[in-house]
């Protein structure tokens, strides 16, 4: 296992990539061994985690969103927790509640499941919206509040969410605002076909493959205080608020991106190139963060809908269509 040195003034920005990008490739190492062929993805996710944002994963089921959030956990030493998420769920199945205990006279405070490293939502949207609004609350503060005291929940804290886009009946589907609350949203996919045989001759013969921890929860934090200090050079915040700028004035969307959703563009910017070894933020990191960070802040127009445009291709063309910045400076 890695061991990364405590971040100090007198540490070169550079050294500090270089020892993020090292302890980064060995989770994704182990990660990709449990979801084959889907690297993208995978880095995608640890930026999320290293930006410290939420995750939605919106696919079909038997693709591996368990899995990624399990393998997760398992390969930074953290705990985790799965819900199932059902109409009948109460939002204190979630958070916790508070019990009468016979011995102390008093009420004592029994965690939910939400009190984990990283926590997998599973099928968000088949709970109520008020069940939904109780995990939402506890992603935004970091801690849940029962009978007026607060409980803070582990740190680092990841939220995994799943929906499944194909069932949709009996589901109360996440309004904008919330999903606004989201870091990224994914889509893992299938495998193509070789890699899908290799995954099912390695399992015939030695099951499935079982990640290894190589960081500490410890370690995380200091990856999450370095992917904050990456540089962000003043024409690349500009270029972020420009792509924002163009989603609000397209003509094909009645809601572009929020101040927010600028903001969670540059974390993102900044822990997927601290992820590739590098100090500063270049234009093509945020552009390849963009459609996980962007799409699902965006709502379209009912001509849009009517047309069968997606919030992917209108990002696609905003891109396109702000010119990128040539970088002075890296810091």
């Amino acid at each position: 296992m890695t061991t990364l040195r405590p971040q100090q003034d007198s540490v070169a920005p550079a050294e500090r990539a270089g020892q993020f990008r090292q302890v980064h490739d060995l989770v994704v190492r182990e990660i990709d061994q449990v979801i084959r062929g889907k690297s993208d993805v995978v880095r995608l996710a640890l930026a999320c985690l290293f930006a410290g944002g939420h995750l939605v994963v919106e696919d079909v089921p038997g693709t591996g969103k368990t899995s990624l959030a399990k393998a997760l956990a398992t390969t930074i030493a953290g705990s985790w927790q799965r819900v199932q998420f059902t109409p009948d769920l109460l939002p204190s199945d979630i958070t916790g509640v508070s019990i009468w205990d016979q011995d102390t006279k008093e009420f004592r405070f029994r965690p939910g499941p939400v009190f984990a490293n990283v926590v997998l939502a599973d099928e968000i949207n088949r709970a109520s919206p008020k069940t939904q609004s109780a995990l939402l609350e506890v992603m935004e503060e970091r801690q849940v509040t029962v009978d007026g005291v607060g409980h803070p929940v582990p740190s680092p804290f990841l939220v995994v969410a799943t929906q499944n886009p194909i069932d949709l009946e009996g589901t109360y589907q996440l309004p904008e605002a919330q999903l606004d609350r989201f870091l990224m949203r994914l889509a893992i996919g299938h495998p193509d076909l070789e890699v899908e045989a290799e995954i099912l001759d390695g399992r015939a013969i030695a099951g499935p493959p079982i990640p290894r921890q190589v960081t500490t929860l410890e370690q995380v934090a200091s990856l999450q205080r370095i992917a904050a200090t990456v540089h962000t050079a003043p024409e690349i915040t500009r270029y972020i608020a420009s792509l924002a700028k163009a989603t609000r004035e397209h003509e094909l969307l009645r809601l572009g991106v929020s101040t927010r959703g600028s903001l969670a563009l540059m974390r993102a910017a900044q822990a997927f190139a601290a992820g590739d070894g590098r100090h500063y933020v270049v234009p093509d990191d945020v552009k390849t963060v963009a459609g996980p960070v962007l799409t699902h802040r965006l709502m379209l127009t009912a001509r849009a809908e009517v047309r069968g445009t997606t919030s992917a291709e209108v990002l696609a063309e905003v891109i396109g269509s702000v010119p990128v910045p040539v970088v002075s400076g890296r810091g």
